[in-house]
Order: structure tokens, then C-alpha cells, then sequence
């Protein structure tokens, strides 16, 4: 047994019958990242004797909590009592929080370990973890490649073995896309599921969530995460059940619709068609019904309209300018430069757009896609476009699938269910009906048991 490949759920029961320490895994993992990390980068702070003692504790303790004991790391966007926050930001280098937020302090009374904080690009703003102060996290499976981003530190340490499950966040598919570049499962949950207090979420759009080896990890995490907190301006319906209880049951004979159409006019690579064609092929096996369709949601104007709500999240750091990357700096100069009366009819705009889009879920249960048009690109892609709006465009040439479940607010996974022949992960996406997170778990499960991915692990690890 490779311990730190044991998934999240397993290690928690392992703790529980005492037949591992808290101590030993995170030695373990901290044995690891001082091996690994130089190459991966994958970390922006990590508290190793802070751990050590936190795991001593643990070990010392009543076994409450479902996951005591267990290691875990937060994603750098998220604000951390007493841990360094940086933001990848040189504005916030040495800034250390004296709260949590809601989704850490889930995290801290479930009993994880908090290992450190995972990188992530300034402010989460492109697809892609480089940012100035915390340099470019590299991909686990082929090191001169990214991981995607936002959430990249987090998938790129998780396929890697540096942690057993993983913290994210994804306002345009930052859980999603990495997970795809790195072989891993990936959910960004319902919009209102998880969270974000104490702050708000531009235009609902952004959510915590869960990267994980399994489906059964992130279902366990996700009821971690999951919950209302007072004065959310956005909540999902209570589950029936602990999402974890869906792992395992069938999901039912679901109505499929699979497309590699996305909403903008962008050319989808051949291996992520091949990804689309042998997951469709999969689910007809399993007994779904699967039709080639397309939800209404091709506009030509797609990208433009979401880089302009996009635009405002840098404006939102009160921070010196000349501190933050051209890109952002760009960004926040748009952002104040544009109207009320303008930012209003957009966003009214792509609420009408979002009605329409979700719209297509009365006939169908599941839409399925390429989680991204183009497998793992070198560090460095996105710079090869001056500008900021076209850097941005630029990202939707590599994640034209995932914005959208943030703009209508649907539930989406990507599953790590192709290779290409180089040996590079290829994702697919799934996209549930609203509030449909259990459903898309039961769908996670049936296709892992069906093709399992766990033990798939990069040369690296």
C-alpha cells in the first residue's frame, strides 16, 4: 500500500482504528514535498512544524471529527486565520489573516491538518498558476506544461502525492480545468452549495470545492464544504442525504446530451474530441440515454460579455496598483472606467442569457463536453498575447467549456477519463441540472467503477 496515494476517506479510517498516526501521514507528505516541490512548485506557504504539532494534537485527542487527523491544504485565494495569504500577490506577500473563512473553518472542525497553502495566479483572474511573486506551478505529468488554474497548486500537489485531497476554487472553471491538465476529478458545486462567507462572490459566479483521486473524496468534502451561512445572498436546497451516502447509488437511466460545441467559436482539439466520443461511448454502455445536442448557449458576443463582469474582481483588492501585474492593473482600469449603468445591463444581460441556457436541462439530465479545447499547454501560452481583454479571450481558446456552468450556476465535474498517446490527461465535463450536485456524484461513481483512474499517476510522483 503507497499510503500517500490511500485516498482522504480511506486515511480517515485508518486514523479512526489507530492503525495510522496523524503524525505519520503528515511526515509522510512533508517528506515528499521537500522532494518534489522544487520541481512542481505547488506551494506558497507551508507550515511544517505547525502541521507536526497540529497532528500530535490530533493524535492525542477524542476521535470525533471524519476527517481527524487527515491532511489537507487551502487554496491561496482563501483567507487563513494565523497562515500567510498572499494572493500571489506582491501587495499581500506577508499578510496573514486573523479570521477564517467559512469554507476554512469547515475544513478545520472536520479535523483536517491544514499542510499550507497551495499556488494559485493573482487574484485567480486567468487559467493559468504564474503569477510574479509566487512563480509558475509546473504540470506533475510533464513539467515544462501548466497545470491549469486557477486552482493549479492544488491538482498539481494532489496528482503528485503531496496530499490526499485538495481545497479549490472556481469562478470560470478554476477547479475544472486543472483537474482536467492534471488526471484528476475536479467539482465546482451549485452555485449557493458552499459558502463564502464572510465575503460575497462576483455575480455568484465563484465557489469553493472539492479536487480529489476519487469520486467518494470529493462527495466526503463536499459535505464538509456544504452549507448555509447567515446573510447568503444565494443557497441551494438542503441535500436529501449526506453526498457522500450517493456514492455508489445508481444514478438512475439519465438523459445525456453531449456536444463539443462551445459557447464561443473556438476550435476544439482532436484529442478532446476523442476524450468526448469515448466518454459518450461509455455512457451508452452504462445504459444512459445519449444524444448528440447542444444547449442554446453559442453567442457571439460570450466572451466579451463575461470578461466584462470578469474584469471587475481585480478592482475589487484595495491594493497599490504599481504592486499588481499589468494584466490585473489593466483589468481594474476597465473596471473603474466603466460605468454603473453599464456593468448593470451586462450582468442583466447574461442573467437573461443564463435563463435561456439552463433552459435546455427540462429535456436533458446531463450535458456532457470536453472539459477544455486543448490538452495541457506550455507555461508561458497565455503571455504570447499582449493586453488584458485579449489575454483573457485568449484563455477562453483553452477553457471555452467551463465559464458557463459559472454563469448559470449549475453543478459541473470534470472526470479524468482520456489520455493522449503522449500520455497526457484529458478531462471531460459534466454539467447537472441546477442544484443537481447529487445526481452528477451518482454519474462520478458509476463511470469510476466502470473506468477506474485512481492508480493512474504521473512518472513524477
Amino acid at each position: 500500500m503507497n499510503l500517500a496515494f490511500v485516498p482522504a476517506t480511506e486515511q480517515a479510517a485508518l486514523v479512526r482504528r489507530r492503525e495510522v498516526s496523524s503524525v505519520e501521514l503528515v511526515e509522510l507528505y512533508l517528506e515528499r514535498i521537500a522532494r518534489l516541490e522544487p520541481e512542481l512548485n505547488a506551494f506558497v506557504t507551508l507550515r511544517a512544524e505547525e502541521a507536526l504539532a497540529d497532528a500530535r494534537r490530533a493524535d492525542d485527542a477524542p476521535l470525533a471529527a471524519p476527517f481527524h487527523g487527515v491532511p489537507i491544504a487551502i487554496k491561496d485565494l482563501t483567507a487563513t486565520r494565523g497562515i500567510r495569504t498572499t494572493y500571489s500577490c506582491r501587495a499581500f506577500a506577508d499578510n496573514v489573516p486573523d479570521f477564517d473563512t467559512a469554507t476554512v473553518r469547515r475544513v478545520r472542525e472536520a479535523g483536517f491538518v491544514i499542510l499550507g497553502k497551495t499556488n494559485t495566479p493573482e487574484f485567480g483572474t486567468t487559467a493559468f498558476t504564474e503569477s510574479e511573486l509566487n512563480g509558475a506551478t509546473r504540470n506533475p505529468w510533464s513539467p515544462e506544461l501548466t497545470p491549469g488554474g486557477s486552482s493549479g497548486g492544488a491538482a498539481a500537489a494532489l496528482a503528485a502525492g503531496l496530499l490526499p485531497v485538495a481545497h479549490g476554487s472556481d469562478g470560470g472553471g478554476s477547479i475544472r480545468i486543472p483537474a482536467s491538465c492534471c488526471g484528476i476529478l475536479g467539482l465546482k458545486p451549485s452555485r449557493g452549495r458552499v459558502s463564502a462567507a464572510p465575503f460575497g462572490s462576483l455575480e455568484g459566479l465563484s465557489t469553493a470545492g472539492p479536487l480529489a483521486r476519487t469520486t467518494r473524496d470529493a462527495a466526503a468534502l463536499l459535505d464538509v464544504l456544504a452549507g448555509y451561512e447567515p446573510g447568503d445572498p444565494w443557497w441551494a436546497p438542503p441535500p436529501e442525504r449526506p453526498f457522500a451516502d450517493e456514492v455508489g447509488a445508481p444514478p438512475g437511466r439519465l438523459r445525456v446530451a453531449v456536444t463539443a460545441t462551445p459557447p464561443v467559436d473556438v476550435p476544439v482539439d482532436p484529442e478532446c474530441r476523442a476524450a468526448l466520443e469515448e466518454a459518450a461511448a461509455l455512457l451508452v454502455e452504462l445504459g444512459h440515454d445519449v444524444v448528440e445536442a447542444t444547449p442554446p448557449w453559442e453567442r457571439a458576443d460570450y466572451g466579451r460579455t463575461f470578461v466584462a463582469i470578469w474584469q471587475a474582481g481585480p478592482a475589487l483588492y484595495p491594493v497599490e496598483r504599481d504592486l499588481v501585474t499589468p494584466l490585473n492593473r489593466e483589468l481594474a482600469e476597465l473596471a473603474e472606467a466603466t460605468s454603473s449603468a453599464t456593468y448593470a445591463r451586462t450582468v442583466a444581460e447574461l442573467h437573461a442569457y443564463a435563463r435561456r441556457v439552463v433552459s435546455f436541462w427540462r429535456e436533458h439530465d446531463v450535458v456532457v463536453t470536453p472539459t477544455l479545447a486543448l490538452p495541457p499547454v506550455p507555461i508561458g501560452w497565455q503571455e504570447t498575447t499582449d493586453g488584458a481583454v485579449a489575454q483573457l479571450l485568449r484563455n477562453l481558446e483553452f477553457t471555452p467549456f467551463t465559464s458557463i456552468a459559472n454563469v448559470t450556476g449549475l453543478p459541473a465535474l470534470s472526470l479524468p477519463l482520456h489520455r493522449t498517446p503522449a500520455g497526457l490527461p484529458v478531462g471531460v465535463q459534466a454539467i447537472g441540472p441546477p442544484a443537481g450536485d447529487a445526481l452528477l456524484l451518482r454519474l462520478a461513481a458509476q463511470v469510476e467503477t466502470a473506468r477506474p483512474w485512481a492508480d493512474l499517476r504521473p512518472s513524477l510522483s
